[in-house]
């Protein structure tokens, strides 16, 4: 989980949103053992270069399906097909699982992210907005 608590800072970082991070490697240990998340790891021997980590969720409307909650690829090893093979290993995950859908947020001007989902023919929503309330004051 340090691994994955790293990757996401250097995620936070890059969406210039880093004080937002207050999630710590003891949650992660605990939510991660409690079932509440599973994560995918790309990993370049003991290095841990990317990580998928999704959660389930339930559509009405589509029944199963899977959140990918953050999919980053260190910033070093951009570029060299990690994120193909860990999305791609992500998508046969869902559909080993039973999901009919999988869902995910990009931010509207990652653009490097948007041109990796093109490739997929992923749809890209522009007329959901999100809702969501801190329940801690956070």
């Amino acid at each position: 989980m340090p691994a994955v608590h790293a990757l996401v800072r250097e995620l936070a970082i890059y969406e210039r949103a880093e004080p937002e991070l207050i999630a710590t490697v003891t949650d992660y240990e605990r939510d991660f053992d409690a079932g509440i998340f599973e994560v995918l790891l790309a990993k370049d021997g003991e290095e841990t270069v990317g990580m998928a980590l999704y959660h389930f969720a339930y559509s009405t409307w589509k029944g199963r399906m899977m959140y990918l909650e953050d999919f980053v690829i260190t910033a070093a090893r951009r570029g060299e097909g990690i994120g193909r093979v860990l999305f791609d290993a992500f998508l046969e995950t869902a559909r080993q699982k039973g999901c009919r859908l999988v869902k995910w947020q990009v931010l509207d001007w990652n653009e490097p992210a948007l041109r990796f989902y093109e490739k997929y023919a992923a749809a890209i929503e522009k007329d959901w907005w999100n809702g969501k309330l801190f329940l801690d004051g956070q």
